[in-house]
C-alpha cells in the first residue's frame, strides 16, 4: 500500500485552534490519496477484463473452427444392362411422291374446279385459262394453211401445163418442125414449176405445224391432273393472271398417297457415318405428344447442305400413315438407332467427365491414347483413378470394354457441399468476469 505523505512537514506546536486546522487538512489529504488509489485499481481491473475477453474470443473461435474438412462425394454405380446408341435430329414430314402442277402457257385463270384436299384422278380437269386468244390464233393458222394448200394446187397445175408443153415441143423437134432452143426453154419452164411446187408444199407443211402447235397451246389452257392423288396446295384463284416465261408457275401440289409418308431429316456430318440403310428409327410430332411413330432409313443422300458453315446430309426415313393423321410439313423429332447391345457393363457419362483439379495433365495424356478414366475411393477414402477402354454410348451411359472395374462399383460423379467435423459442444465454458 502506498505511503500517505504527511500533510505538513512541520506541524504547529501550540494553540488548540491551530491543531484543529491541522487535523482537518490531514483528513482531506488522506481522502484524496484513497480516491486516487481506488481509481487506479478500477482502471487496471477494466483493462485486464478487456484483455481476457479478447483472449477468450480468440480461443473460442479457434475451438469452433473445423478440425477436419473433407468433401462429400456424389456416387453412381457401375451396372449391367442393355445399351442403345442413337442419333437425334429433326426433320419434316413429306409425301413420298408429290407433283407440282404448273402452266406452260400464259393467260388469265377463267375457272378453278378443285380445292384443298380434293381427290383427283390422272387427266382430270383442275382449272382452265381463258382460251379466247388461242382460239383466234388457231383460226388464223387454219386460214394460213388453206392459203398454202391453194398455192400448192396452183403450182401443181402450172407444173402439169409446163410438162405438156415440153412434151409437145420435144415431139416437134424430133420431126424437125421446131428448133431445139424452144424445147430447152420449155424444159426450163417445167423445172421451175417443179421447184415452185415443192416450195409451196413445204409452206403448206409449215402451216400445218403451226396449226398443230396452236392446237396444243389451246389444249394447255386446260390444267389437268398428271397423277391420281389429293390436292395439298392450291396457289391460284379465278381471275388471276398466270405468266409462264422462263419458269412454269406453281398452280397446285398433288400428293400421290398420304398413307405412305417420309421424314426428310438433316444429319450432322459428324454423325452421318453411323447411319446405314434399313436402320430402325422412331419419331414424334408435336401434334400427338406422347405417341411414337416407327420407320426405317430408306435413303442417305450424298448431296451436302451447308447452312451457316454447318454441313448436314439429308436422310430419308419411311413413315407409314395408315390412319392419315400425319400431315405434310409437320416437324418430326427423329431418333435413329445406330447400334444396340444387351447385358453390357456401363458407366454414367458424368463419371467419365469428372476430373480432379490437379489431374489435368494425366487426363490429357489419356485422351491422347484414346482411353478414359473414372475415379473411385480407396481404402483411406481418397480418390483413385481407374483407366477404362470405352465403347458404345447412348449419351447418358457408356459401355466399358476393358478396365479394372466390376459391376456395382461406386464411381465419383462430383462433390457436394463440404461436411465439417466438429468437436462436441458440451465442453466447459471459460471463466466469467
Amino acid at each position: 500500500m502506498p505511503q500517505i505523505p504527511h500533510p505538513h512537514p512541520n506541524p504547529p506546536l501550540e494553540g488548540e485552534g491551530t491543531w484543529c486546522v491541522y487535523f482537518h487538512m490531514c483528513n482531506q489529504q488522506v481522502k484524496r490519496c484513497v480516491h486516487t488509489v481506488a481509481m487506479k485499481r478500477r482502471g487496471i481491473f477494466i483493462t485486464l477484463s478487456i484483455v481476457l475477453l479478447i483472449i477468450g474470443g480468440v480461443l473460442a473461435t479457434l475451438y469452433l473452427l473445423p478440425h477436419n474438412t473433407r468433401p462429400a462425394w456424389k456416387f453412381a454405380k457401375v451396372d449391367r444392362g442393355a445399351l442403345t446408341a442413337h442419333i437425334s435430329a429433326t426433320g419434316t414430314l413429306n409425301p413420298v411422291v408429290s407433283v407440282q402442277v404448273g402452266s406452260q402457257v400464259s393467260g388469265q385463270i377463267k375457272e378453278v374446279l378443285v380445292d384443298f384436299n380434293s381427290e383427283v384422278t390422272a387427266g382430270q380437269l383442275m382449272a382452265r385459262l381463258d382460251p379466247e386468244n388461242f382460239q383466234h390464233r388457231m383460226h388464223q393458222a387454219k386460214a394460213d394453211l388453206e392459203a398454202a394448200q391453194a398455192s400448192v394446187a396452183v403450182n401443181q397445175a402450172n407444173l402439169n401445163e409446163a410438162h405438156r408443153d415440153f412434151e409437145r415441143k420435144n415431139h416437134l423437134v424430133e420431126k424437125r418442125f421446131l428448133s431445139p432452143a424452144e424445147r430447152d426453154k420449155a424444159q426450163s419452164t417445167r423445172e421451175a414449176s417443179e421447184a415452185q411446187l415443192k416450195s409451196s408444199q413445204a409452206q403448206s407443211r409449215q402451216r400445218e405445224a403451226q396449226l398443230a402447235q396452236v392446237r396444243v397451246e389451246l389444249n394447255r389452257t386446260a390444267i389437268r391432273a398428271p397423277i391420281t392423288g389429293i390436292v395439298i396446295k392450291r396457289s391460284i384463284e379465278p381471275g388471276q393472271t398466270v405468266a409462264a416465261s422462263l419458269q412454269s408457275p406453281e398452280l397446285f401440289v398433288i400428293a400421290k398417297n398420304l398413307a405412305d409418308m417420309q421424314v426428310e431429316t438433316a444429319i450432322d456430318e459428324a454423325d452421318v457415318g453411323r447411319v446405314r440403310l434399313d436402320q430402325k428409327a422412331t419419331f414424334t410430332v408435336d401434334a400427338f405428344p406422347g405417341r411414337s411413330f416407327e420407320g426405317t432409313v430408306r435413303q442417305i443422300r450424298k448431296a451436302a447442305q451447308v447452312v451457316s458453315n454447318v454441313v448436314t446430309y439429308t436422310v430419308v426415313i419411311s413413315a407409314a400413315n395408315p390412319e392419315l393423321i400425319l400431315m405434310p410439313g409437320m416437324t418430326a423429332n427423329v431418333r435413329i438407332v445406330t447400334a444396340q447391345k444387351d447385358q453390357v457393363l456401363k458407366v454414367p457419362n458424368a463419371a467419365l467427365r469428372f476430373k480432379l483439379p490437379t489431374d489435368k495433365k494425366a487426363q490429357s495424356e489419356l485422351k491422347e491414347r484414346g482411353n478414359s478414366r473414372v475415379f473411385i475411393l480407396d481404402t483411406e477414402g481418397n480418390p483413385k483413378a481407374v483407366s477404362l477402354k470405352t465403347g458404345l454410348t447412348d449419351g447418358a451411359m457408356t459401355e466399358i470394354l476393358d478396365g479394372n472395374i466390376t459391376e456395382g462399383t461406386e464411381v465419383l460423379l462430383g462433390t457436394m457441399t463440404p461436411v465439417t467435423s466438429k468437436k462436441p459442444t458440451n465442453a466447459p465454458h471459460g471463466s466469467r468476469f
